[in-house]
């Protein structure tokens, strides 16, 4: 999942909680600009399925954090498996 809007001194221990209650979080990327520390305002996480981040998009997109509304969506999006299976059959 792609979540920017995140405020520059959060610190990734409370990232995690906010979105560990959705389920497992199997990884949190947040990238640091280099001059200042801080965050850049944006994360990368990864859930243990999909069921768990749908649930973190469909409460967390445009909530507030640390004072800050964020953004939450799909990085990226693996085809389902009934669409593999119909570009092989044509």
């Amino acid at each position: 999942m792609f979540v920017s809007g995140i405020h520059e001194e959060a610190q990734e221990d409370q990232i995690y909680d906010l979105f560990s209650d959705f389920g497992l979080v199997k990884n949190l990327h947040a990238n640091l600009d280099r001059k200042s520390g801080f965050l850049k305002g944006y994360v990368l996480i990864e859930f243990a399925t999909q069921h768990e981040s749908q649930k973190a998009v469909n409460e967390l997109n445009g909530s507030s954090f640390m004072g800050r509304t964020i953004s939450v969506n799909f990085a990226f999006k693996k085809p389902m498996e009934s669409d593999n299976k119909n570009k092989s059959r044509k």
